[in-house]
C-alpha cells in the first residue's frame, strides 16, 4: 500500500517510516502540510496518515481541501489532541480513524489493515475509483461499501459508463441505455450527467468534449 505520512516530529516520521517500510507498505513521508499538499498534487496513494497540529497548514485542512477537490483517500489522524471536540471534527470532515499519540508502531498497522480488509471491492462489483464501486446485479452504486442511493436514471448513467469502462460512451449509447431509445437532445444527456457529477463525492466521470464520457479503470 502507497501511504503519504504527515508528521513534523522528525524522529516519530522516522519512526514510522522506517517500521510501516518494514511490514511492506511504499512510505512517502513529509513535515509539513504545504509540501503534503505539493505531494498530493502530482501522485496517487492509497492512505494519509496525518499529524493535526502543524506549524502550517493543519491535518484538518488538508482533508478537507482533498474532499473539496473530490479526492477521497482513507485517512487516519495521529495527533495528541484529546479534546472530544477535535475528536468529533475529525470524523465529521471523513477521517476513518483517529490515533491518539503515544501509540504503539504495531497498533497503527493494525488499524491501516481493518481499513484495507473494508475497503475491498467484492467481485460482483466493477470499481470505478479509490472509493466507488458499481454492482450490476443489484444496480446499485457504493461508496466506502455503503449504498449511495441516485435516481434511477442516474444509476443507469452509472451503469453504463461502468460496463464500458475505459471506453468513451457517446451520446447515443446514452440515449439507447438510459433513455430507452428515445430522442433525446444532448443538451439533457450532459445535463443529467451533470447532476451525477455534483452528488458524487469523487469525480470519476471525464467529459470527452464533444462525443460523450467515459470512466477511466482505476489505477
Amino acid at each position: 500500500m502507497k501511504i503519504l505520512l504527515l508528521e513534523d516530529d522528525l524522529m516519530l516520521n522516522d519512526a514510522i517510516a522506517q517500521y510501516l517500510t518494514s511490514v511492506g507498505h511504499l512510505i512517502v513521508s513529509t513535515k509539513d502540510g504545504k509540501s503534503c499538499l505539493e505531494i498530493l498534487k502530482n501522485e496517487k496513494f492509497d492512505m494519509l496518515i496525518l499529524d493535526i497540529n502543524l506549524p502550517d497548514i493543519n491535518g484538518f485542512t488538508i482533508l478537507e481541501q482533498m474532499h473539496e477537490n473530490k479526492r477521497m483517500i482513507p485517512t487516519i489522524f495521529i495527533s495528541a489532541l484529546l479534546d472530544i471536540e477535535d475528536i468529533s471534527r475529525a470524523f465529521d470532515i471523513g477521517c476513518h480513524d483517529y490515533l491518539k499519540k503515544p501509540f504503539h508502531l504495531k497498533e497503527l498497522n493494525l488499524r491501516i489493515n481493518k481499513i484495507l480488509k473494508n475497503s475491498v471491492v467484492p467481485q460482483n462489483h466493477k470499481r470505478l475509483s479509490s472509493s466507488y464501486s458499481f454492482d450490476h446485479d443489484t444496480m446499485t452504486l457504493y461508496f466506502d461499501n455503503e449504498p449511495h442511493i441516485l435516481p434511477k436514471r442516474q444509476l443507469l448513467i452509472i451503469s453504463l459508463l461502468s460496463k464500458n469502462r475505459s471506453l468513451v460512451v457517446n451520446y447515443d449509447m446514452f440515449r439507447e441505455y438510459a433513455y430507452n431509445g428515445e430522442n433525446i437532445d444532448t443538451a439533457t444527456i450532459r445535463a443529467e450527467v451533470n447532476r451525477v457529477k455534483k452528488v458524487l463525492k469523487e469525480d470519476f466521470i471525464i467529459n470527452i468534449r464533444g462525443i460523450g464520457y467515459m470512466v477511466e479503470r482505476p489505477k
